[in-house]
C-alpha cells in the first residue's frame, strides 16, 4: 500500500503545483482553495508511505513525481516549451525514479 500512497501522493502534488500557478499568488480563493486541499491530501499520503518507506526513496520519488508530471503538464496544457534539453531531462528523472523503486524493493 505504501507505494500506492506515494504515486497518489506524487499525483497530488502535481496538481497543488498547478493549482498554485492558477492561483496567481493566492489571488484567486478556489484556486487557493484548491492547492492547499491538494497540499494538504498530498502531505498526509507522503506519511502514510513514509511509514513503511525508507523517508530518502520516498520523498525523492514524492518530489520526482511531482516534478516530471507538472513539466508534462506545463508542456501539454500550459504551452510551456519541450526543447531536447528538457525532455533529456525529464528522461533522467524517470531513470532515477524507476531506479529508487527497483532497488528499494
Amino acid at each position: 500500500m505504501a507505494w500506492f500512497y506515494l504515486v497518489i501522493a506524487g499525483a497530488l502534488e502535481v496538481a497543488w503545483a498547478i493549482g498554485l500557478k492558477q492561483s496567481e499568488g493566492f489571488s484567486k480563493p478556489v484556486p487557493t482553495a484548491f492547492t492547499l486541499a491538494t497540499m494538504a491530501a498530498s502531505f498526509y499520503l507522503l506519511a502514510l508511505a513514509m511509514r513503511s518507506l525508507p523517508a530518502g526513496t520516498a520523498y525523492a520519488v514524492w518530489t520526482g513525481i511531482g516534478a516530471v508530471g507538472t513539466v508534462l503538464i506545463g508542456i501539454v496544457w500550459l504551452g510551456e516549451p519541450a526543447n531536447l534539453g528538457r525532455v533529456l531531462s525529464l528522461a533522467l528523472l524517470v531513470a532515477g525514479l524507476v531506479g529508487l523503486k527497483v532497488s528499494s524493493a
